[in-house]
């Protein structure tokens, strides 16, 4: 098996800003929105308080923001090539650098992707059955991870991918044949 191409470490980097920022909003919107009752209208649903609680959980703008965000790790997974920041990052930031003195595993950084899906997946989910905070405190889980990639080069998802890679659990190559 084939190893993935290597990729500009500056690329990540870029992301995690954009991120970061996305994952700040959603944390502050979060924290301005939790715990605050809200009317909504039913539109013409029955007037069922399951239904109108969901719906407003729902349309909260940190929800619609985090659902979002939820998307964008999930494309980072699925396509990194056609993610909007890498193509982003491709088209108008590079060519604008010096080329890279280093190129980097891609499989580390999607699985922080993986892991940055998990942590605001599981927000998301705990906000729908209405746990109070939940929203804003993955999000803001998500964003520390996510600064400390930007700013420093620190990026947690890889070092857990590292560590799981050095226990045998994930990248291992498939069978010679």
């Amino acid at each position: 098996m084939t190893p993935p191409a290597a990729i500009d470490p500056r690329g990540p980097r870029f992301a995690a800003w954009i991120t970061s920022a996305l994952l700040l909003l959603a944390t502050l919107l979060g924290l301005t929105t939790a715990g605050v009752d809200h009317t909504v209208a039913t539109f013409g649903w029955p007037a069922n308080p399951g239904a109108a609680f969901l719906l407003r959980q729902v349309t909260e703008p940190a929800f619609v923001l985090a659902l979002a965000i939820a998307g964008l790790f999930l494309w980072g997974i699925l396509s990194p090539r056609t993610h909007p920041w890498a193509v982003l990052f491709r088209r108008v930031v590079r060519p604008r650098l010096a080329p890279p003195t280093e190129l980097e595993d891609p499989r580390p950084p999607r699985f922080a992707q993986g892991v940055g899906l998990l942590v605001v997946g599981v927000g998301l989910l705990l906000h729908l059955i209405g746990v109070p905070y939940a929203l804003p405190i993955a999000t803001a889980a998500a964003f520390l991870a996510a600064f400390l990639n930007a700013a420093f080069g620190l990026c947690l998802g890889c070092q857990l991918y590292l560590l799981l890679q050095r226990a045998g659990l994930v990248g291992r190559e498939g069978p010679a044949l």
